[in-house]
């Protein structure tokens, strides 16, 4: 009987252990806890970390991470505004902040990733499609890009085409995806935390249509660069010849300015030379005339003269020599 008596209590004793094993479950810090009976929630979710009880065999305990939890999309395809299309990488991280509602609505974390990918997608592919390009791969619409200072001249900027001015910056692109996405994940009890682009990168079909924009825009600026390279050598050269006929007119005055001078003092000084005496005039008058006729008589020139020229009146008294004379007077 006592052997009896000994496996009944021992029995009953592993039967309380199963039976206090299966009310009794703990929470962590990092866990919330949904109770269900039969498969529908019971009670309030559990919050607070420690040792709990729940009714053993027909309660279960269905533990939800509280912690922040990571969502990595993968890569997707889409078109901009300016029907560009860029793959897209995105990141967010959010909790669990009704862990109810959670339950009821996603059950699980993988329903939960699924759901993110549904609502996370789409709204960013409205705001890409909204937007255009530069507008996504621009931090904010403050910042200046650096730019040459050869180019940086308004003028220059409007030859070349100036960039597309900024209204967002993909800052503000990645606060528009957060607005709209964080309402509606909000009914599954999700609060989303935060949303940004990983990675931005050209399609394949797209990227030697933006290398050879690139290229083009590259060897219009080396054309710019010629033509005002050509323009600046033929305004040079102009000056050049402009300042050579300037310098050749200036020396060409200052040369006929330092002759008359010239001119005007040998002038004054025959004046001063001949003018001494009647005699002296008179002789003056002579040696230019004689010089004259070296200047104008040839070997071949016939002199038609009248009688009373002055250039003939030294003439006059002259007659042809003779072999071995002298002239007459």
């Amino acid at each position: 009987m006592k052997g009896v008596k000994a496996v009944i209590l021992t029995l009953l004793l592993l039967a309380g252990i199963f039976v206090l094993a299966n009310s009794i479950y703990t929470v962590n810090e990092v866990q919330q806890i949904i109770i269900t009976q039969f498969g529908k929630p019971v009670g309030e979710p559990v919050t607070e970390a420690g040792l709990k009880f729940k009714m053993p065999f027909i309660q279960e305990v269905n533990p939800i991470d509280k912690r922040v939890l990571e969502w990595d999309g993968a890569p997707s395809d889409m078109p901009t505004k300016d029907k560009l299309y860029i793959a897209v990488d995105l990141f967010a991280r959010w909790r669990i902040v009704d862990p109810l509602q959670y339950f009821l609505r996603l059950r699980d974390e993988r329903s939960a990733q699924s759901r993110l990918d549904d609502i996370l997608g789409s709204e960013t592919r409205n705001a890409v499609a909204k937007h255009e390009l530069i507008e996504i791969i621009r931090t904010t619409k403050d910042r200046v890009p650096l730019r040459d200072v050869i180019l940086s001249t308004s003028e220059q900027e409007l030859k070349m085409g100036s960039l597309v001015p900024i209204e967002k910056g993909r800052k503000l692109v990645e606060q528009e995806i957060f607005a709209a996405a964080a309402e509606k994940v909000s009914v599954f009890g999700i609060e989303l935390l935060d949303i940004r682009f990983k990675r931005i990168n050209y399609n394949k079909s797209v990227r030697p249509k933006i290398y050879d924009r690139m290229i083009s825009e590259r060897r219009q600026i080396a054309e710019r660069f010629l033509s005002e390279g050509n323009g600046e050598a033929a305004r040079i050269r102009g000056n050049r010849v402009r300042e050579l006929n300037k310098i050749q007119s200036e020396a060409y005055r200052q040369v006929e300015e330092i002759r008359g001078l010239a001119d005007a003092r040998a002038s004054e000084i025959y004046a001063e030379a001949y003018n001494q005496s009647p005699e002296a005039a008179e002789f003056y008058e002579f040696t230019r005339t004689m010089a004259s006729y070296a200047a104008i008589v040839g070997d071949s020139t016939t002199l038609v003269l009248s009688t009373d020229s002055d250039l003939f009146k030294f003439l006059k008294g002259m007659a042809p020599s003779a072999e071995g004379t002298s002239p007459a007077r």
